[in-house]
């Protein structure tokens, strides 16, 4: 499985023109469920972590995810958010199932 975590971040990150690095959860899949995978996700994308600059800031972007689980979000979304603070964005928070997520995570922690 972490193999095709890998393949899916052959994109890895995107920076728009306004130095953001952008994260595209749909990479990891439109499903996102499970404490072990959200964690795997996480670890795999250490990576493209080590080079952030300070000024730059963290998008996240939920397009095209269908669902989102506390489980999978605790472990991917707390430690981005716990790193960099409030220099991480949510966008495209749309979603039934994202809102009620992060509604959790806000209400525990995040």
């Amino acid at each position: 499985m972490l193999e095709d975590v890998l393949l899916l971040l052959d994109l890895k990150k995107e920076h728009d023109y306004e130095n953001n690095m952008i994260i595209v959860l749909k990479k990891f899949g439109t499903t996102l469920v499970s404490r072990p995978s959200g964690k795997e996700a996480w670890l795999a994308f250490q990576p493209n972590l080590k080079n952030t600059s300070d000024s730059e800031e963290i998008v996240v972007d939920f397009t095209d995810v269908l669902v989102l689980t506390p489980s999978w979000a605790d472990e991917f979304l707390t430690p981005l958010r716990s790193r960099f603070k409030d220099k991480v964005r949510l966008f495209n928070t749309d979603n039934s199932s994202v809102k009620a997520t992060l509604e959790i995570l806000d209400k525990n922690k995040f």
